[in-house]
């Protein structure tokens, strides 16, 4: 989603943030960090890489009107006048501290950082990344002591995981300021999309995309699977894909029409559309354009194997249509008693 080749960080301060429900209190920085250049190499891509393969993007919203949008505002403020970077930063923790509702939400260091020279869209433009870290990794630190070298166990931060971050760019579109997040400590699915950003994702060929997989995936689980068996519902999740693949954009009624062969399968679709619009409160769009990457994301999410009470598992390629209905048969044999599966192949691999 972005690219880091030119960004640099311009300011960047760390506070603690406690849990408002024990009735902790927030530990405050008043100045910014000096990065000496080893940490600096450091830190700047750790902050950046997550949000390179980022497939979508949010924006702010708010009830009664999005200028009172805590982030929002805040951000807003700081690029406007950068002098207001510190004030704001504490701002942005306090907000934070607000919204640790239950006991379960960590305490952690909260980095804030100006960067300057994001690339998105072709486009470079500064940005304003808030961070939590929520979890340290212990290592070893070893030391001389009396001409002998010893050896301490410490904690610090893993540049392998970021736990939460959001990166709010100085540019918008027509629906509003653009935001990025990423949550890999994903606990409490409130805390930190709804309440602390409280954002929405934008709605383009990215949500449609994603919505619409999302809506085919649990079809297939949720009817196909228990109607049809496991072997139907691999071979309509691989044409899912297929379809998606081979189309720069998806009609509804088109992909009804290539995907079941009859129309009692296809009424059944179309009543989980509805119910699944009703459940998750969205709309699936008729028509919307393919997002490539999103298609890549979400179709590790697809589930093609066939477990079998026999200890043997069959996996078929989600990105193979023809796989289940030309190379696997299923059927049941009398004198065992027991159902079986007969694979077709040429050669192991």
């Amino acid at each position: 989603m972005i690219r880091k080749t030119r960004a640099q960080i311009n300011k960047c301060i760390i506070h603690k943030v406690a849990n408002k429900y024990n009735s902790g209190n927030n530990t405050l920085s008043e100045n910014l960090v000096r990065f000496d250049e080893e940490s600096y190499e450091l830190l700047l891509p750790f902050l950046l890489k997550p949000f390179t393969s980022v497939t979508q993007s949010y924006r702010f919203t708010h009830h009664a009107n999005i200028e009172l949008n805590e982030i929002n505002k805040y951000t807003f403020d700081i690029f406007k006048n950068e002098d207001t970077f510190i004030e704001q930063s504490k701002n942005i923790v306090n907000h934070l501290y607000e919204q640790s509702n239950s006991a379960q939400i960590k305490t952690g260091d909260v980095l804030v950082v100006l960067f300057e020279d994001i690339e998105y869209k072709d486009i470079l433009t500064n940005a304003i990344g808030v961070y939590k870290i929520e979890n340290k990794v212990d290592f070893f630190q070893t030391y001389l002591d009396d001409d002998s070298f010893d050896v301490v166990v410490q904690k610090g931060i893993s540049t392998k995981k970021l736990d939460k971050g959001c990166l709010i760019l100085n540019t918008s579109d027509t629906e509003g300021t653009i935001v990025l997040s990423v949550d890999n400590n994903n606990y409490d699915a409130q805390y930190w999309i709804k309440n602390f950003l409280h954002v929405k994702y934008a709605d383009d060929r990215n949500l449609h995309t994603q919505n619409y997989l999302t809506l085919c995936n649990e079809f297939s689980e949720e009817v196909l699977k228990p109607e049809f068996g496991k072997q139907q519902q691999s071979s309509f999740l691989a044409n899912t894909i297929d379809y998606f693949k081979e189309h720069e954009s998806v009609d509804y009624h088109d992909f009804k029409d290539e995907i079941f062969e009859d129309d009692t399968r296809k009424n059944l679709f179309e009543d989980y559309k509805k119910h699944f619009e009703n459940l998750n409160d969205v709309l699936i769009r008729n028509n919307f354009e393919v997002a490539d990457a999103v298609l890549k994301k979400e179709k590790s999410k697809f589930k093609t194997e066939i477990k079998l009470d026999t200890h043997i598992q069959i996996k078929i390629d989600v990105d193979a249509p023809d796989a289940a209905s030309e190379h696997l048969e299923k059927g049941y044999d009398e004198t065992k008693k027991m159902k079986y599966y007969k694979v077709y192949f040429n050669e192991e691999k």
